[in-house]
């Protein structure tokens, strides 16, 4: 089986207003390309990933007038992806949702969101992702309040061997300081916003840790805006969100395990993986970032999981296909990241 994550930038962008898909030759949210190339680059790219199931960041989203579900269905039917059916959990307020699009003949997926319901006090179960979370963030004796702009998806799955697997689709909060003008301004909303990454990564550990003490078959994937190594505040906190997710530090049996969130480690020299692609105005240059992730439990390492990074430049096999190559960087500003295991 195929699962993957991937982030579709602005896929709420291609649809209007009321959820109807724009083929057409007006401008994507992507610098540069159109909706009716951005669509086609998508409809090559999931064609070609042909997984059982991939979880969409940044999906289009639900309000009054239009369904995140619905679009997705109505853009698997154009395509004729096997991925023909969606389900999303607590929609947000960011146009950018949560969802899964998934086989139904090889799977069946529900929301089944975990947790308590207020904020319970320390040593009870993790509140429920759409709740709010107690935590002291700036060390000051004093807890904040934090809530998740983009609530975890939390989903409940049964594959068609009869394998059950708790699924966690998460975006955590972005680091970029963005509205800031003067290096005091980047520093103070970059420490803020870390704060604020770390706090989720922390409440989304203790949920994982709830799965694992439970041996439960936990895939835990998405877009964590972080990773080991990637910018110099992590020095100033002591760990990137990943490593708290991951658990790096806890015993065997409460880590998480993807082989992407080790390489950058191997050599200060040594290539790093990577499943982002940005560019930056003032440098004039492309900046990569390994941001986008599939961490396992214990309990599936056996069933022969293999990761791959749909990366354009870096998979010799997706570089000697000349149309999948560009449709990967016509796509999103983010590769689809896939795991294969058997279940």
């Amino acid at each position: 089986m195929r699962i993957a994550t991937y982030n579709v930038e602005w896929f709420a962008g291609l649809f209007d207003a009321q959820g109807r898909m724009l083929a057409d030759g007006g401008w994507s949210s992507r610098h540069n390309v159109t909706r009716a190339d951005q669509l086609g680059a998508l409809g090559i790219v999931f064609t070609a990933l042909d997984a059982d199931a991939i979880l969409i960041v940044e999906a289009p989203d639900t309000n009054r007038r239009r369904s995140t579900v619905a679009m997705l269905e109505a853009f698997a039917e154009h395509f004729e992806l096997r991925c023909r059916k969606g389900v999303i959990g607590f929609a947000n307020g960011t146009q950018q949702e949560l969802a899964l699009m998934y086989d139904p003949d090889r799977l069946t997926a529900r929301h089944d969101p975990m947790g308590e319901t207020g904020a319970p006090e320390a040593g009870f179960a993790a509140p429920r992702f759409d709740g709010s979370y107690r935590i002291d963030l700036d060390i000051d004796a004093a807890p904040d309040t934090v809530r998740f702009s983009k609530p975890p998806l939390e989903l409940a799955v049964q594959t068609a061997a009869g394998t059950d697997l708790r699924l966690i689709g998460v975006h955590v909060k972005s680091k970029a300081p963005h509205g800031a003008n003067t290096p005091e301004q980047v520093m103070r909303l970059a420490i803020q916003n870390r704060r604020k990454q770390l706090a989720e990564c922390i409440w989304l550990r203790q949920r994982v840790v709830e799965h694992l003490v439970a041996c439960e078959n936990l895939i835990v994937l998405g877009d964590f805006n972080d990773g080991p190594g990637l910018d110099e505040y992590e020095k100033l906190f002591g760990r990137s969100g990943v490593e708290i997710v991951l658990g790096e530090d806890a015993p065997a049996e409460l880590r998480l395990h993807d082989p992407h969130t080790r390489l950058r480690g191997t050599h200060p020299t040594a290539a790093a993986p990577a499943s982002a692609r940005f560019y930056l105005d003032a440098e004039g240059q492309f900046f990569s970032a390994m941001l986008d992730f599939v961490m396992i439990s214990p309990s599936l390492l056996a069933r022969h999981p293999k990761w791959r990074i749909w990366h354009p430049f870096d998979d010799p096999a997706i570089y000697k296909v000349p149309e999948l190559r560009e449709a990967l960087l016509t796509a999103s500003d983010h590769y689809p990241v896939t795991l294969d295991l058997d279940v």
